[in-house]
This record gives C-alpha cells, sequence and structure tokens, in this order.
C-alpha cells in the first residue's frame, strides 16, 4: 500500500512536471526533469537525524522522498551512493557573491565639505545611509566566485552590497551556475547594517559617535516619516517624499542583521537594538570570547566567523617585542570561539567571510578540536541559517518539499579524510572532485600481453579513494616498486620504472568497468602491450604506524579582563577593608590627619577616627604611608575609541561619548597607578558645539557600560578660538571661518532650540536639539574649551541672552582677566597648570592664572586633556603653590574635590568622608611630593590597582609572552601560515584631532 501511494505520488508530480518559459531556446528544448534515486548512502537530513543505506529522490530541484527502504521509481535514474555520506549544503548568511564591490573613495585632504548627499534622487540626506539599496536588483551570477563556495560545501549564500551603515537589504540566492531568475530565492531576505560609513563621500559622520549618533536619529526619523499624514509630507517645512526612509520602514519587517565585527561593537549595537525595540542578528569578529557573560546578556543570535589569525613570525625579537600580550594571546584562543558559544548555549551560524576558502574547512576542524561539537557546527552551517532568515522551509536539512541542495562526500562531513565528491544545487549535479567516487582500494592481478608472451604481477591499490597510491611486484617476487596511479571518473594510468634502470617507464591506460581494469599501454622498452587487472583480495585497513598525532600544545583558558596584559585573570571583589595608622588628606573641614583609620564598607567610606576595628576586615597597615580621596581629572580624552572628534559640522550636540566608551585602553591602568581613579572624557575642540560627554570611573577589566559614574548629571562639550575655526587650514569651508562666526553658530542653535522646544507633539525628534534644550532647561551642563578673554566675554553674552548657564570653561588660560565676570555668571574653571605660547591664542597664559582666579572666589580644578599629564595630575596641581602661593589643601583640591564640584559629584567623591564612595590612594610620600607614587589604588572599595600585583603581572607577562613565542616558532617550524610582527599601537585621543582633514570614507 505504502509503495502504491509514492508512485501515485511521483506520477501527480509527473503530470505537473512541465512549465512554460517566457525565455526563447535557441535550439532543442530539453525538458528533463532531473528526476534522480541516490541508493544505499548514510543520509544526515541534520544534526539530529542520521539514515542508513537510505535513499534520496529529487525531481525538479525538490526533494521528493527520504528514507529507508525506497523503492526507486521505474524512470529515474539511479545513482549507487554506498559508502557515501549525503549532508545538506551549506548556507552563508555574510556574503557579497554576485555583487560589485562599492568603489571606496580617494583619501581627501583639507577641508573641502560636503555636508549633504550627492546621491541623484528622493533620497535621504546621508550618503551612507542606503536601505534602498536592494541587493536582488544588482546580483549577477558569478560561476567563477560560485564555484570556490561550491567546494567548500556551500549552496546558498545571503548576499547584500557590504557598503555603508544602513546597507539596504541581501538577497537569497544559491550557488548554481543557472541564470539569476533561478538562483534567487528570496529577493528580499535581511535588512543589513553596520558602524562603518563605507564608500560615502560626505563629511557626516567622521566617527564612530557619529555613526551611532545618525544611526540612533534614523530610527527616529524613520518613525516619524512613518507617523506623517500625507498632507502634511506637501508642506514645504516638511519632508516631502524621502525613498530612503520608506525603505527603512519598509525594511523592518525583514530580518535584522548587523555587521559588528569585534565584541564592544557588538555591545553597541546591542544597545541601539534595546532602544529601538528591534533585536539584532549580530555578525561578529571572532574575539566575541574574550567577554562571554556580556555576550550571553545581549540574548541575540550570532553569525561568527572563522577567520582565525595567523601565528606571528616571531624569529626578529625586536619586531616581536612590539607585538601586544594580547594579540599573541587572541592567536591561541581564538579557536576556541564557537566551542564557547556552543557550550554557553548561544545560538549561531557560522560564516567564511572573511576566510580564504582553502583555510575554512581547516579552521572549522579546528574549532571541533576546539570544543565545538560536530552537531552545533552541522546546525551552524544548516538549519541555523536557514532559521534565523526565515527560509528552513526551503533549505537547511534534507527532507520532502526541500530544494536539492546537498553535498555528498567519503566520510563524516567533518572529518579531515574525508572528500567533498559533489555538491548538488537545485537538483543539478556538480562535481568537486572525480576521484574517490569509487573505492578501488585492494588486491590485484595484473596480467600484461606482448604478441603470445603474458607477464604475471601483483598491484596493491591502497592510499585514500580520493587520493590512490599503489604498489607493483612480479608475481612470486617480493621486491615492490611504486606506481604513479591516476584515476579520473573510470579512466586510469600506471606508470613505473623497472629497477635497476629507472629512466625507461612501464605505462598502461585504460578504463575500468566492473572492477575490471583493461587497455593497453607501453612495456619499459617502447613495445605495445595489452593488459587487464581483476580484484584478488579486497583491501584491508593497515594499523596506522605513524607516529600518533602530537598532543595540542598547552592553551592557558584563562580570560583576562581586560584582554591585555595587565588584566584580570579573577576580577577583584568589593570586601571591607580597614586602612590604618594613614595620614589621611581628607578635603573636609578636618583638614590633614595624622595616624588615623579609614574603614570600608561596602564600597563606601564608613568610618573615619583613631583605633578602629572592624571584624573580618582585610587590614592594610599604612604606618607612613599617605590616604587621599582619588584623582579626578575634569578634562580627558583616554578611554574612547573609533575617533574624539565629530568635525563633519559646527554642531553635533546629537554625538555621545558614552557610545565608544573602550575599557581595555592601556591609559585607565596606567592612571589607575598614579591614582586617578574618575575621568570625565570630552568630545574634542573641532566645533563650537560638540558631542556629549562622559564621566567614567577606572573600573579596569569592566565593559563599558559598568565604567559609567551612575546617576550623573550629562554633560555637553562647546569650544571657542582656533580649533573651531580651522586656523590653522587656509582651505577650511565649513562655517564658521572666524570669532564671529562662532557666536552666529551658537545663537542660531539655541534659536532653533526654543523654536523646537515651542513645538507640539507630533514633531520630528531631533536628538541634537534634544540635547540643547536640555542646556535651557538646566539638565545638561556645558563645559568650553576656552582661551581668549573676549570670547569668554561672547560667550557668557549668549548664555545671558538664552538664559542657560556656561558651568565650566576649561583650559581658559585668560581666566584671570575675566575672573570676576566668571564668578559673577556662576561659572567654574578647570585650567592648565603651567602651559603657554604654544600656540597664537595662549600668548597671554601665565602659570598664576589658577591661583589668582582662586584669590576672587573661584572654584578652580587642574585638568590634564592629555593621557600621559594625568598620570602626575597630583604634581600638575602642586605647581599652583610655586606660582601663586596656593596652600598644599588648597592644591591638592584642584585635582580631587573641585573637579567633583564642577561635575556634580562632590557628594560621593572628592573627599574622605563617612558615606561617600570610597575612590582612595594611598601613597607612599605626600600626595603632593614628586616623590610620591601610589600603592593602591581603590574605586568603591574594590582594589584595582596594587604596586606588588604589578609587579607579578611583570614576571606574568615575561613568562606568558615567551610561552606563545616558543609555541609560534614551533608552530612555523609545523608548516604553519604565519603573519609578519606588527607594531600594536595605543590609541591616544587629542584635543584638536580633526579626522575630516585626514581621510574621508571610513574610520
Amino acid at each position: 500500500m505504502k509503495r502504491t501511494r509514492l508512485l501515485l505520488f511521483f506520477c501527480c508530480i509527473i503530470s505537473a512536471s512541465y512549465a512554460q518559459e517566457t525565455f526563447p531556446v535557441n535550439g532543442i528544448h530539453d525538458y528533463r526533469t532531473g528526476y534522480i534515486a541516490f541508493t544505499h548512502a548514510t543520509i544526515v537530513k541534520d544534526s539530529k537525524t542520521t539514515l542508513k543505506d537510505a535513499t534520496l529522490i529529487i525531481k525538479e530541484g525538490k526533494i521528493i522522498a527520504v528514507g529507508n527502504n525506497l523503492s526507486v521509481p521505474k524512470d529515474a535514474a539511479s545513482i549507487d551512493c554506498k559508502g557515501k555520506y549525503i549532508y545538506p549544503s551549506f548556507i552563508d548568511l555574510i556574503s557579497n557573491y554576485g555583487i560589485t564591490a562599492a568603489t571606496q573613495p580617494a583619501q581627501r585632504r583639507g577641508y573641502s565639505v560636503q555636508p549633504v548627499s550627492n546621491t541623484k534622487g528622493a533620497y535621504g540626506w546621508n550618503e551612507a545611509i542606503r536601505p534602498e539599496t536592494d541587493a536582488y536588483k544588482i546580483y549577477a551570477e558569478n560561476n567563477d566566485k560560485a564555484k570556490d563556495m561550491r567546494g567548500i560545501g556551500f549552496g546558498v549564500v545571503l548576499s547584500h552590497l557590504q557598503d555603508g551603515i544602513a546597507r539596504g537589504t541581501g538577497t537569497l540566492v544559491t550557488l548554481s551556475d543557472e541564470k539569476e531568475n533561478f538562483n534567487m530565492l528570496k529577493e528580499r531576505a535581511a535588512a543589513f547594517y553596520s558602524f562603518s560609513k563605507g564608500s560615502s563621500t560626505q563629511d557626516y559622520p567622521t566617527s564612530l559617535m557619529g555613526a551611532i549618533a545618525l544611526l540612533r536619529q534614523t530610527y527616529l526619523d524613520a518613525a516619524w516619516y512613518k507617523n506623517l499624514k500625507p498632507k502634511d509630507r506637501e508642506k514645504s517645512t516638511s519632508e516631502g517624499t524621502n525613498l530612503s526612509l520608506q525603505a527603512w520602514n519598509d525594511n523592518q519587517s525583514l530580518p535584522q542583521i548587523f555587521d559588528a565585527g569585534e565584541k564592544w561593537n557588538v555591545l553597541r549595537a546591542a544597545k541601539i537594538a534595546g532602544e529601538f525595540g528591534v533585536q539584532y542578528i549580530i555578525k561578529g569578529g571572532g574575539n566575541e570570547y574574550q567577554r562571554m557573560a556580556e555576550m550571553k546578556a545581549t540574548k541575540a543570535n550570532f553569525i561568527l566567523p572563522l577567520n582565525f589569525p595567523k601565528a606571528i613570525d616571531v624569529e626578529d625579537p625586536n619586531a616581536t617585542s612590539l607585538v601586544a600580550l594580547g594579540v599573541m594571546k587572541h592567536w591561541e584562543m581564538a579557536p576556541l570561539e564557537p566551542g564557547m558559544f556552543d557550550k554557553a548555549g548561544l545560538n549561531f551560524a557560522l560564516t567564511a567571510s572573511g576566510t580564504a576558502p582553502g583555510e575554512f574547512l581547516d579552521n572549522l576542524r579546528k574549532a571541533i578540536d576546539n570544543g565545538l561539537s560536530e552537531s552545533k557546527a552541522l546546525d551552524a552551517l544548516t538549519k541555523t541559517p536557514a532559521t534565523l532568515i526565515g527560509a528552513y522551509d526551503k533549505i537547511g536539512s534534507i527532507d520532502v518539499g526541500k530544494l536539492a541542495d546537498f553535498i555528498i562526500t567519503t566520510g563524516p562531513v567533518f572529518d579531515e579524510k574525508t572528500v567533498f565528491l559533489q555538491n548538488w544545487i537545485l537538483g543539478k549535479k556538480f562535481i568537486l572532485t572525480n576521484n574517490g567516487w569509487n573505492d578501488y582500494r585492494g588486491n590485484y592481478k595484473l596480467t600484461i600481453k606482448q604478441n603470445n608472451n603474458n607477464r604475471q604481477y601483483d598491484v596493491a591499490v591502497e592510499g585514500k579513494p580520493g587520493k590512490l597510491s599503489a604498489t607493483i611486484k612480479p608475481a612470486g617476487d617480493t621486491t615492490e616498486t611504486d606506481v604513479k596511479l591516476s584515476v579520473i571518473n573510470n579512466s586510469v594510468n600506471l606508470r613505473w620504472s623497472a629497477k635497476p634502470d629507472s629512466s625507461k617507464n612501464n605505462f598502461l591506460t585504460g578504463v575500468i568497468s566492473n572492477n575490471v581494469w583493461n587497455g593497453s599501454g607501453y612495456d619499459a622498452y617502447g613495445n605495445t602491450v595489452a593488459w587487464n587487472m581483476v580484484a584478488s583480495s579486497p583491501y584491508i585497513e593497515k594499523p596506522d604506524t605513524a607516529k600518533p598525532k602530537k598532543k595540542e600544545e598547552f592553551i592557558d583558558t584563562s580570560m583576562l579582563y581586560p584582554f591585555v596584559g595587565y588584566g584580570f585573570k579573577t576580577m577583584p571583589k568589593q570586601e571591607n577593608v580597614l586602612i590604618k595608622n594613614a595620614t589621611v588628606w581628607t578635603n573636609e573641614a578636618a583638614g590633614i590627619l595624622q595616624n588615623t583609620d579609614v574603614l570600608i564598607k561596602g564600597g563606601k567610606i564608613a568610618a573615619v577616627g583613631k583605633n578602629l576595628s572592624a571584624a573580618g576586615a582585610k587590614q592594610i597597615d599604612a604606618t607612613g604611608m599617605y590616604l587621599s580621596p582619588g584623582i579626578i581629572d575634569e578634562h580627558s580624552h583616554i578611554a574612547a575609541t573609533g575617533g574624539i572628534n565629530e568635525c563633519s559640522q559646527s554642531v553635533t550636540a546629537e554625538v555621545r561619548v558614552g557610545d565608544v566608551i573602550d575599557p581595555e585602553d592601556i591609559q585607565i591602568y596606567r592612571q589607575l597607578s598614579d591614582g586617578v581613579t574618575s575621568s570625565h572624557i570630552l568630545h574634542g575642540s573641532c566645533n563650537t558645539i560638540g558631542g556629549q560627554t562622559q564621566l567614567i570611573k577606572l573600573r579596569w577589566g569592566k565593559d563599558a557600560e559598568d565604567m559609567k559614574f551612575e546617576n550623573w548629571d550629562g554633560f555637553i562639550k562647546f569650544a571657542l578660538g582656533e580649533n573651531v575655526k580651522r586656523s590653522y587650514s587656509p582651505t577650511n569651508s565649513r562655517f564658521p571661518n572666524t570669532r564671529m562666526g562662532v557666536e552666529q553658530v551658537l545663537t542660531d542653535a539655541f534659536t532653533r532650540a526654543e523654536d523646537y522646544e515651542k513645538q507640539g507633539e507630533g514633531k520630528r525628534r531631533d536628538l541634537e536639539l534634544d540635547a540643547l534644550v536640555e542646556i535651557l532647561n538646566a539638565k545638561r551642563f556645558i563645559t568650553c574649551h576656552s582661551y581668549v578673554q573676549s570670547e569668554i566675554n561672547m560667550l557668557l553674552h549668549v548664555a545671558d541672552s538664552f538664559h542657560f548657564k556656561v558651568n565650566t570653561f576649561t583650559h581658559i588660560l585668560e581666566g584671570y582677566k575675566v575672573a570676576d565676570k566668571l564668578k559673577a555668571h556662576g561659572a567654574y574653571a578647570s585650567t592648565f597648570s603651567d602651559w603657554w605660547a604654544y600656540k597664537a591664542e595662549v600668548q597671554d597664559a601665565i602659570p598664576y592664572n589658577a591661583a589668582l582666579m582662586t584669590d576672587v572666589g573661584l572654584t578652580v580644578a587642574v585638568n590634564s586633556d592629555d593621557a600621559e599629564m594625568a598620570r602626575h595630575l597630583n604634581q600638575e596641581a602642586a605647581k599652583t603653590i610655586k606660582y601663586g602661593g596656593i596652600t598644599p589643601e588648597q592644591a591638592f583640591k584642584m585635582c580631587t574635590l573641585n573637579p567633583a564640584i564642577m561635575l556634580h559629584v562632590a557628594d560621593r567623591v572628592g573627599s574622605i568622608k563617612v558615606g561617600k564612595d570610597a575612590d582612595l590612594v594611598l601613597w607612599n610620600d605626600n600626595p603632593l611630593s614628586v616623590y610620591a607614587t601610589a600603592q593602591k589604588t581603590f574605586v568603591d572599595g574594590i582594589e584595582y590597582y596594587d604596586r606588588q600585583r604589578d609587579s607579578t603581572m611583570r614576571i606574568y607577562i615575561a613568562n606568558e609572552r615567551n610561552r606563545l613565542v616558543q609555541k609560534m616558532l614551533a608552530a612555523k617550524k609545523e608548516g604553519a601560515k604565519t603573519q609578519p610582527a606588527a607594531r600594536t599601537f595605543d590609541q591616544i585621543n587629542e584635543c584638536e584631532e580633526d579626522r575630516v582633514g585626514a581621510m574621508i570614507g571610513g574610520f
């Protein structure tokens, strides 16, 4: 009965198998339906279902039956797959197959401006936002590139134009050589995003924080546009037709794929997704294993590359010494990532993107050797990618009704010895190798006939099915000779030389039919011969007597937080600490206390006094030492990545330094080692109204979000002077060009903000104006880069006109000239200790500036604006004692309590007082002395720096580097591919850095 139903099913399919074609055929129509049965195969339907001695039947490019004990339809071709394995073809969700890559812009010098898109048509204002790009419109079949992907098992790819922040949609296509019409499975299969502006020649954005701001604003704009009534779109003050925003909205129903490219960008993308209620499928960069807890917390689906780094060529010790330990450890640990994701229960697909075709399978097997289960690996290449883009009904497993996309192999797909024989796509065969389909191994009797003379030989055919080897010896003899054997399909060639005269070769050519080999050829003397060879006994696998595979060398799998040399293997924990007998600089009315104890509990200062005791608390004998509040740097640019300036426009209040905090910046650790516990990370000074700033605590080892100072009033960076008007460039075409123009930028910005605030419901939300409205409402506070008194007066006038206050003038090297006005305005002053004459607008700077402003009654801080200077900010503050006669306590407050006051956090940090955060530094000398070094630095009562641990870490780093160098040397000796040793650079952000002038087209 079952077989009757199956035959009826086949008949129905046959009756409907002929479809009309709109394309003319130049020749005879071919109506063959690809009706094929693959019998006696081991069929791996998916990672959980394997059928032994099973049959797969396909027709018209689809699977119509799969299972055991199936009858082969009489009109179907039959292929015997005994000893073969059949797997679903692989699927890659990250590809540019069939898409012409965008032309990257030439490097642009100077300051020419392109404020809006050059794209013609009713599109959006920014070239990096191109959701209207549909890959299916520009896709073209490319058999040369498809061949490489087919060779490593792929049958379907999701291809998109890898260019821009919003990249448009990708198209799901097969890797067949058919016309595009048949290859295309889904025209619009997913929408793609990244943080890279790509080929855009437009100025904005020039920084990572600008890219994030643009992405955030586009989400808001698209939502506004979607809700905009048709009549409102027609207004001249509205939007008109915006095909980019329309396409963005249309794309939201598709799977959303974000190419993050590295672990911190993964978290940035996840944060954006959380803000707007979307769930990205995130493509990583291979280092996400370094932050597995954070990866798991995103609850995202991932696409993981297998582009493991090559070993570094460490033959040159000088070059090697410049490579960071984290880079070396990443080489060793990168292959662990897929296995770690597997064990953590994270859902992920794998991609060949970034990996050469010849390396993909090797790297995949390396990942399996390092913890990735084979079942998860198969899912990650088949079911998971198909499911993520809603195509599992068509591809991803071997099931009835799905496309006939499968690979045929000689063994388990991930086995190193397995040969990929064929890749069937849409029911069409693509031969990957002509060798290995039949297993010709065994022992044979060879007969060579010359006239009436027959010579008998014994031939042993061994090796692998896809790479045969053979030996020959005369019958009854024991002397073996190697044979050069070639089998392609059923054609065969044998060649060997008769010893001792190796210059003369016997050459036989022929065919193999029903396991009988026969043909003709020449003997070693040039005589024509006929020959045949028949099997005498089956092949018996010989025991592998070769040396066992060398056991993998030790991998130190302990993680470092952060993933640099001075990271923690185990993060320090908050504990109760009793510091005994210190000289305590309180910065409070009590002043400096001798032989005093300080108790830390729950991250707070719990008690200050003499002869304190606390059961169970860790005790530190601080006799002869000094305890102070941690140093606070009011003006810093450390711990930010992707550019500290968004220089493309004069007003960029929408960008946020908090989006680009880099928790792995080594400057964090270095500054902890010199007593800094909090830093105010500012946008640079290249535009009049820069970006929103971020106050951080130097919680070394934490992620970016955990470094942010909790419940802190928002600040924003303004700037005046030469940087803003680009005095150092004769080709600037960005407004303003003069100090007068700076005033007009400010007046225009706040006028627009006032008008914006008056608009009713339904207005387009503008992140730039939101920030300015916050200033007007005293919910965001200004710190302004300033030098010249005339400009300081100008900003005070603008502030008074719009009824807001400037919180802090930073640098303010002519502050001593206008100190009375600053006091009347209620502003603070954060200055340098003794910088002057380094550019034209600081010619009147004097080292007495801080003292003179203090004498007038201003709250004054000394800032660094420099990664190195922050490491001796206490000594910078001490200079005010020499220049102006400030008392030591007043001087020390300039780098502790006073910046805390300016930043509105003096209720929590800046002094040693019960109830405040335990951000403390233990010094070996007076904290204002040039001989003082920090022995321990606490943040929230956690010991993030200890000088003794630092010494131990230096030994660990040296030993670990040596271990990895030896391992890389061994890898190179064993034939591993290597890459040159490349110096690891620290990213040092500078206030005046202007990325527009350096390069347009990426960051």
